[in-house]
């Protein structure tokens, strides 16, 4: 993620402490937080008629189609013109639901215009059969613009059904090996190059090629996106799950930044207020980047069938059982070594002229920046937990 501290905000903070007004210091930090997480991200999601858009845009977003905020699903083509879906979690993604490329009787280029091409950062063209001449065109004149297109072969888990049912003798894998070539042989006779089609259950995320796109779409966007994308993907593996700390990680010493800043100021009482507000916003984000909050987990619950009880009882953090409160964030604060005596000593420095302002930072960076990775260790083990309960795995580790 790119910095969300930069020489201005810390100067900001550091004069709102000065002047004795912890208020404003939290504000400044809650904007710092807030500009991390508003890297905006617009995906369109387009296709022929009854696809299934609206419930690849759900299952994107980690919602079931009948929750409020979905998108309308239906076996008839529902979307009559272009509409927005945030992320639950992080408003700054955006899917937009455009209206079955099919449905509007315009060339490629007006059907873009149409819907507003410039806002997307990308492309997902959908097919629950095979991808047609409309479906060629459109992906033909995305590129001609210079944005990106991925094709999504949608609904694999009603073929592999079908397919059992038909007693046929081919395998799981015979079967999405046939689909496969089904669409490049359709590319083909449309005179199109053979692109990269994923195959996609959108009730089985983490099977089939959903992961493989996720991975593609982290290669192929700018890094800012590409985190901002990481962090609202549902956790689909393990290896997502872990990505998803690294990005976190990559973070500590910047947020151990602010904390050293506040400790410099001689003012009895600014650097903890100021350090406990920071450690529970920021132990927040890396809940809800887990999907370790209440709603995250009654979704998935809902998703897989899972009781909520049986995720919950693998949770061995209060942090993540519990909510996250300054009293919590306190009390795991002094089980961690040596950090008992710090709030008084680093304050204590700070009277001292310039060489206690320096002596006081440090303990407070190095508290900060060691409970946070405390903390997100707890909660990355937690979410490991989760996605292998979920599954019906080992959760013991």
């Amino acid at each position: 993620m790119s910095n969300p501290v930069d020489q201005t905000s810390a100067e900001d903070i550091k004069a709102a402490l000065q002047s004795n007004n912890q208020a404003l210091a939290i504000a400044k930090v809650k904007e710092c937080l807030e500009k991390a997480k508003n890297t905006p991200l617009n995906i369109a999601i387009t296709g022929e008629s009854g696809s299934g858009k609206s419930s690849f845009v759900n299952g994107f977003r980690g919602i079931d189609d009948w929750e409020e905020n979905a998108a309308p699903v239906s076996c008839v083509e529902t979307t009559t013109q272009v509409t927005k879906y945030p992320h639950p979690s992080y408003p700054n993604i955006t899917l937009w639901d455009l209206p079955g490329v099919g449905t509007m009787k315009f060339a490629a280029s007006q059907y873009l215009e149409h819907v507003g091409f410039q806002k997307y950062d990308l492309f997902i063209i959908i097919s629950e059969t095979y991808f047609r001449e409309n479906d060629v065109m459109l992906a033909e004149e995305i590129q001609r613009l210079g944005k990106k297109f991925y094709f999504v072969r949608s609904k694999i888990d009603n073929d592999l059904q079908a397919m059992k049912r038909s007693k046929k003798s081919l395998s799981e894998e015979e079967t999405l090996a046939l689909i496969r070539r089904n669409c490049i042989e359709g590319f083909q006779s449309e005179g199109s190059t053979r692109p990269k089609v994923f195959l996609v259950s959108r009730f089985d995320l983490h099977l089939y090629d959903f992961p493989l796109l996720q991975q593609t779409l982290e290669e192929e966007l700018p890094d800012d996106k590409r985190d901002a994308l990481l962090l609202a993907m549902p956790n689909i593996s393990l290896e997502v799950i872990n990505k998803k700390k690294k990005v976190f990680q990559d973070e500590i010493s910047t947020y151990a930044f602010i904390s050293a800043c506040g400790a410099v100021i001689p003012l009895p009482g600014a650097s903890v207020a100021l350090d406990l507000t920071l450690l529970v916003m920021i132990t927040g984000l890396y809940k809800a980047g887990f999907g370790l909050d209440e709603r995250s987990l009654d979704r998935l619950a809902n998703s897989y069938d899972v009781p909520l009880s049986d995720l919950k009882s693998v949770l061995t953090s209060p942090l993540a059982s519990q909510n996250i409160t300054p009293d919590l964030i306190s009390e795991l604060l002094f089980q961690c070594v040596d950090t008992a005596a710090l709030p008084a000593a680093e304050e204590g420095f700070a009277f001292i002229p310039v060489i206690g302002t320096a002596v006081a930072a440090t303990p407070s960076y190095n508290v900060t920046e060691k409970a946070l990775q405390t903390f997100l260790d707890m909660l990355a083990d937690d979410a490991q937990r989760v996605f292998n309960k979920t599954l019906g795995l080992n959760t013991s580790f």
